[in-house]
C-alpha cells in the first residue's frame, strides 16, 4: 500500500490506543453496503484481504481504511422522467402541476429507481502514529480528509488534530525557488505561481527549469509560489502545495526495492511490508517537513 497523497495533520494532545478497544470501537462503524433506499453508506474496512480486524498496526502505527459506497443515479435520468411525469398531468388536467407536487413527484422517482442504480466503490486510506503525534490521510480534497477524521473521532471519542500548516507557506516556497532550498529537498522542474492581486493570475509550468531568467521574473513581480515539485533524499518525488498538502507522491525504487523479495500471491504479507515501509518513509519526511516548516511540536 502506497499513499499517492498526504494530509498531515498534528496531534495537539497524545492519545492512547489499544488494540482490543480499537477494534470494539471500529466495529461500531463497520462498513455495510447500501440498502435499496440509501443513497450512500460509509464505514471501517479491513486493510487486509479476508480479515475482520478492521485496523492494522505496525511499530505503533495503526492504519485504518474507510470505505464509501454511494449509488449511481444521475440528475439527468430522474429530471426526465420527471419532465415526462409532469407533462402527462398537464395534457390530462390542462392546468400546471405546482412545485409542491413537482417535488412529491421526483422523491417518488428516485423511490423507484434507487433499487436499480448502480453502486460505486471507494476508499480512503490513513494511519495515526501514535509516537509521533501523527496523523496522515491519503486524500487529495479537505473533504475527503475532513471525513476521514470525523469517523475517526466519532468511533474513538477523540481526535484533537490541527493541519500543519495553520497559515499560506506561498512565501517559504518562493524563497526556494529564487534563493537556496533546504539541505536534502531538490527542486525539479514544475511549480504553480500565483499573484497575490486582485486578478489572482496563475502560471503552471512543466519541464520548465525554475531558474531561468524568464520564470525568475514572474516572482521578482510579486508572483507567489503555491505549488512546487520537489525530491527529497532521492527516496520520493512530490508536489508540496502552499496549505503543505502532498500530492502524486512517489516513493523512488531505493525504497521499493526493499520489498522486491516477497512473493506477489502473498498478498496479505506484501500489504503488511508495503505499508511498514512507506509508513516509516512518510513518518520521517513529515519530521523533515515539521523542521524546514517550523512546525510547533504540540
Amino acid at each position: 500500500m502506497w499513499f499517492k497523497n498526504l494530509k498531515l495533520y498534528q496531534l495537539t494532545n497524545s492519545i492512547e490506543l489499544t488494540e482490543e478497544q480499537l477494534q470494539t470501537q471500529l466495529e461500531s462503524m463497520s462498513f455495510r453496503p447500501c440498502g435499496s433506499q440509501d443513497l450512500a453508506t460509509m464505514g471501517w474496512t479491513s486493510p487486509f484481504r479476508n480479515s475482520d480486524l478492521l485496523f492494522h498496526k505496525t511499530d505503533n502505527r495503526y492504519w485504518l481504511v474507510l470505505k464509501k459506497q454511494e449509488r449511481i443515479l444521475p440528475a439527468s435520468v430522474v429530471n426526465n422522467e420527471l419532465a415526462e411525469k409532469v407533462a402527462q398531468i398537464e395534457a390530462e388536467t390542462g392546468s400546471p402541476v405546482p412545485k409542491k407536487q413537482q417535488t412529491d413527484l421526483k422523491q417518488e422517482i428516485v423511490h423507484r429507481l434507487l433499487p436499480q442504480a448502480f453502486t460505486k466503490n471507494s476508499t480512503t486510506h490513513g494511519f495515526i502514529s501514535v509516537e509521533n503525534n501523527l496523523v496522515v490521510v491519503d486524500a487529495s480534497s479537505d473533504g475527503a480528509a475532513e471525513a476521514f477524521l470525523a469517523c475517526v473521532r466519532k468511533c474513538i471519542g477523540s481526535l484533537p488534530v490541527v493541519p500543519f500548516a495553520k497559515t499560506s507557506k506561498q512565501d517559504v516556497l518562493t524563497a526556494w525557488v529564487m534563493q537556496d532550498a533546504p539541505n536534502d529537498i531538490e527542486l525539479l522542474d514544475e511549480a504553480e505561481f500565483k499573484s497575490p492581486s486582485e486578478d489572482g493570475a496563475i502560471i503552471r509550468c512543466k519541464s520548465q527549469d525554475l531558474d531561468a531568467e524568464e520564470m525568475l521574473a514572474h516572482l521578482q513581480s510579486g508572483m507567489l509560489v503555491q505549488k512546487l515539485a520537489v525530491a527529497w533524499q532521492d527516496r520520493l518525488t512530490c508536489i508540496i502545495g502552499e496549505d503543505l498538502s502532498i500530492k502524486r507522491l512517489k516513493f523512488t525504487d531505493v525504497v521499493k526495492e526493499q520489498n522486491e523479495d516477497i512473493p506477489k500471491d502473498e498478498i496479505n504479507a506484501k500489504l503488511d511490508a508495503d505499508f511498514t515501509l512507506m509508513s516509516a518513509e512518510v513518518v520521517e519526511f513529515s519530521k523533515a517537513l515539521r523542521n524546514i516548516f517550523e512546525v510547533e511540536s504540540e
